[in-house]
């Protein structure tokens, strides 16, 4: 019986293929395999080559000329937001003291009106200036004529100023609504500076080590660095009058040489293109706009030709970058993120102008 039961379960041996049956097995095969490879070829779309580190380096440097240009855009609407904040204090200040001065006369009203009251002359019109709606009080105007000389001094004062306040509150209204709006576009700017700055970070990393030094290196040549521009001492002396103010600005800029670039700052630690130019020529006592194309308007246009110390030199098309120029055809300038204020040639960039402040 148990080997009765051994032999039920056993398996049937499998005769192999042989001769057609063979051959049609193998081609049956072989089909199936084309299919499936066919099907599985048909969706995928071919793969793209990586770019070459050559391509890396100008997307690179896309990114940050991108990313300087939304940074003076940036650094403009910061400005106007500034100018913005100031004008809604201001109009909310007015609005207060004329608020102050309206109170006041609508106390020597009620004062009056007292007086008036306890005689019992008080008059109508009297009556609606005290009312706490101004507008019904404007409608009835009318009944100005109809008051004393001395009320009707009174009336027309605080007429006057409910009209001012009204027109106080809506320019403060304007100017709250152009705040938002350069708000708004400092969000714009920040956002595209972060996302331009981050993009170029990604793509460096895509380097190997050797390819992001060689990049390194050849920006670093671009931007005037190396040893001996990270030197402060370096062209120390400037070819200007000893106390002059384009001394003066040139010698701060000196005294920056080696601090680091960041986006929208001004100092002292810190410094932008803009940002670094704004500060030296403050440091001589001089005030300039907060961005490159307003700072190219800020003084007396002058040739390259004519160039000397102290004069603003500024590059690309949408005079998105600038330099103080220090003689010798060199600037002291703040290049790009992971760049540090140098000294570096005026001609590494496309020229775009220059201006000399003072």
């Amino acid at each position: 019986m148990a080997a009765h039961r051994r032999s039920a379960h056993r398996k049937p041996k499998q005769r192999p293929l042989t001769g057609s049956a063979a051959r049609t097995a193998a081609t049956l095969a072989l089909a199936g395999a084309a299919t499936a490879g066919s099907v599985t070829g048909a969706g995928a779309a071919p793969a793209e080559p990586a770019p070459t580190a050559t391509q890396v380096r100008a997307k690179v440097d896309r990114l940050y000329h991108d990313a300087e240009v939304a940074t003076e855009k940036y650094n403009g609407a910061k400005e106007a937001a500034a100018t913005a904040t100031r004008a809604v204090d201001a109009l909310a200040d007015e609005a207060a003291r004329r608020t102050a001065r309206l109170n006041t006369a609508r106390h020597a009203l009620g004062s009056l009106a007292t007086a008036q009251y306890r005689s019992g002359t008080l008059d109508p019109a009297v009556q609606l200036a005290l009312s706490s709606d101004p507008d019904a009080y404007l409608q009835r105007a009318s009944y100005l004529d109809r008051a004393g000389d001395r009320q009707n001094g009174l009336l027309r004062g605080i007429r006057r100023q409910v009209s001012q306040i009204t027109r106080v509150k809506a320019r403060a209204d304007q100017e709250t609504e152009r705040l938002a709006a350069r708000r708004a576009e400092l969000r714009d700017h920040r956002t595209a500076i972060r996302t331009k700055l981050a993009d170029a970070r990604k793509l460096l990393d895509t380097l190997t080590a050797d390819e992001r030094a060689a990049y390194e290196s050849a920006a670093d040549a671009r931007h005037g660095g190396g040893p001996s521009h990270a030197d402060r001492s370096v062209g120390r002396a400037p070819a200007v009058a000893p106390g002059s103010r384009a001394a003066q600005a040139i010698a701060f800029a000196h005294g920056a040489i080696g601090k680091p670039y960041v986006w929208g700052a001004t100092g002292p630690d810190a410094f932008d293109c803009s940002g670094l130019t704004q500060a030296a020529w403050k440091a001589a006592g001089v005030s300039l706009p907060r961005t490159t194309y307003t700072q190219i308007n800020a003084g007396t246009r002058i040739p390259r030709s004519r160039l000397a110390p102290g004069d603003l030199v500024f590059f690309y098309s949408g005079i998105s970058h600038v330099g103080l120029y220090i003689g010798g055809g060199q600037m002291i300038h703040a290049p790009r993120p992971g760049a540090p204020v140098r000294i570096a040639p005026v001609d590494e960039m496309p020229f775009a102008g220059a201006t000399r402040v003072a």
